[in-house]
């Protein structure tokens, strides 16, 4: 198993990123939230999760074991596949996900795109004794951010190649949808919007 890969990133998509490897580069499938912490050219180590099909081997990639821990563990439920998986993560971190089974939050797995309201009560219940109590030792990358989510949103952008006009445009674009959020807005999925209307734009 790849336990984790460590280089420069040579590479950076909506979904995942190139990182070289001893002069090989390595493709590692992401959430928005673990990517807005790589930029172009500088070093990374990101853990990582080998899955293996009869026709594909897909390599995940996480800011740290914590959210490779949970990745695992989260495809340990019946219907949760690696796609799934990470969608909850990008909607999610660790820690949100311990705290929304250990409430038996309903509308905090709905919220993550594929799972509905009888697919959460089923999650909430096969999950209830697995992922364990929250660490809350820190907020992470992919927590929910009440201020300077500008800033980070700008810096995810330009770090994935992005003119800083097109950063702009995108940030403003994204604006309406952050400031009617409930509760505080979260980079990962203010992120996903902006690259939305980018690719549009193109």
């Amino acid at each position: 198993m790849i336990a984790f890969v460590s280089g420069p990133v040579a590479a950076l998509a909506p979904d995942s990123a190139v990182v070289e490897v001893g002069g090989i580069g390595i493709a590692v499938q992401c959430t928005p939230n673990t990517l807005s912490g790589l930029r172009m050219g500088q070093q990374a180590k990101l853990a990582t999760s080998l899955v293996v099909r009869e026709d594909s081997l897909t390599l995940y990639g996480f800011v740290d074991d914590d959210e490779r821990g949970t990745f695992e563990l989260l495809q340990t439920a019946s219907g949760v596949g690696p796609r799934l998986a990470q969608a909850m993560l990008a909607v999610h971190t660790p820690d949100a996900l311990r705290r929304a089974v250990a409430a038996g939050d309903e509308k905090a797995l709905m919220a993550v795109p594929g799972i509905g309201k009888k697919g959460a009560q089923k999650l909430l219940l096969e999950f209830k004794d697995r992922l364990g109590a929250p660490i809350g030792t820190s907020t992470g990358i992919g927590a929910p951010v009440s201020t300077g989510w500008r800033d980070q949103l700008h810096a995810a952008l330009i770090g994935l190649g992005y003119a800083t006009r097109e950063a702009d445009e995108a940030v403003s674009a994204v604006a309406p949808q952050a400031e009617a959020a409930e509760g505080t807005p979260q980079v990962g999925a203010l992120l996903k919007a902006a690259l939305q209307t980018l690719n549009r734009a193109r």
